[in-house]
């Protein structure tokens, strides 16, 4: 018996397939993709590669660039402004695990039948519509000297003169940026949860009151492990606004008394003093920042939440068992294979 008859008794046979190749199906796929890969090549990636090439070059908005090599990218670590500015998104990340919970407790909340639900999701996201240029002018007036915000603590019985300059104190300015961007941004993070919430089968939760789990208990070990990817999504989207935020502290304080962020820095760079190659090579570490960030926050997330399943691992394991038990059966049974053993293996067990 040769080696093709061999394998030809081993494979199963597959049925071709006698369906034609639909072209104008394929025309219509290959276009409606062709479109939106070429818009963002077009407006992302070749101004992104010509950003990169920007910042090897001294080089204005007019005039001859002059190669400078990786001289831009040296004074980002020794100019004394521009890793400062760095450090001012922990203020934004730390006001980011804030709005996070908050928008996880509401969405948890708000998910099941509560009285006027409805408009406390509205009310919520509300904050979110508001073009980010009108909610920087919100907060300038309510944080000046005297206005809205001050006019409230003295009705609770503060004094004007014991009250900080909102805006001015290096000691809680920045603070006062990060509470506006949590009023901002926690509407959509809450209904992006509320989402993943009501996805939930609803009989999970029947069988976790049968089993006499408290709400608390619900929460961390239904629905937090199923809303997981939601969660993770959040935090990134968090993060990343936190390390590149620009309209809060640029409309309010124009970056002023130590506001100003890295964003609002490269902003400056850029178009008041024209070092553009300097700029670029700053957009370029900060997307490197953002990447590590990202990388390390799913490597945190996959450790948090390594005991955690949703049920879809543990069935794509039972079926990639079935189907190794269905091939040794199958292996079993065959009458020969190319070295010969399982031909003497199946001959001992029928006793020839």
């Amino acid at each position: 018996m040769t080696a093709t008859m061999v394998g030809s008794s081993l494979s199963p046979e597959v049925p071709d397939n006698k369906r034609p190749f639909d072209w104008r199906k394929g025309i219509i796929i290959v276009a409606f993709c062709a479109i939106p890969l070429t818009l963002l090549v077009v407006f992302t990636y070749l101004p992104f590669g010509q950003m990169v090439g920007f910042s090897f070059y001294r080089m204005k908005y007019i005039g001859v660039p002059h190669w400078v090599g990786l001289q831009n990218y040296r004074q980002i670590v020794t100019r004394p402004d521009i890793l400062p500015s760095l450090k001012l998104s922990l203020y934004y990340m730390a006001g980011s695990v804030l709005h996070i919970s908050l928008a996880l407790y509401l969405a948890t909340i708000l998910s099941f039948r509560v009285r006027c639900g409805n408009l406390f999701k509205g009310l919520f996201f509300f904050p979110y519509l508001i073009n980010g240029i009108a909610v920087g002018f919100i907060f300038k007036f309510f944080y000046t000297r005297g206005f809205i915000f001050d006019s409230v603590l003295q009705w609770c019985g503060f004094s004007l003169n014991s009250l900080p300059y909102w805006l001015k104190d290096q000691s809680i300015n920045n603070w006062s940026l990060v509470g506006a961007s949590v009023w901002r941004y926690m509407g959509q993070t809450m209904i992006l949860f509320i989402g993943a919430i009501m996805s939930i089968d609803q009989s999970l939760y029947e069988a976790a009151e049968i089993d006499g789990a408290n709400k608390f208990q619900q929460f961390l070990h239904i629905i937090l492990p199923s809303i997981k990817t939601i969660l993770v999504l959040n935090v990134v989207l968090s993060v990343t606004g936190a390390l590149s935020v620009f309209e809060i502290p640029f409309v309010i304080t124009t970056g002023a008394n130590g506001t100003g962020s890295y964003f609002v820095l490269m902003d400056r760079i850029a178009h008041t003093n024209q070092k553009v190659g300097l700029a670029s090579a700053m957009a370029v570490v900060l997307l490197i920042v953002i990447l590590i960030f990202a990388l390390l926050q799913q490597i945190l997330f996959k450790f948090l939440f390594r005991n955690q399943d949703d049920g879809v691992k543990a069935a794509k394991r039972r079926a990639r068992r079935a189907k190794r038990q269905r091939n040794r059966i199958a292996a079993g049974k065959a009458p020969l294979l190319a070295n010969g053993r399982r031909q003497r293996a199946y001959s001992l067990e029928r006793g020839q």
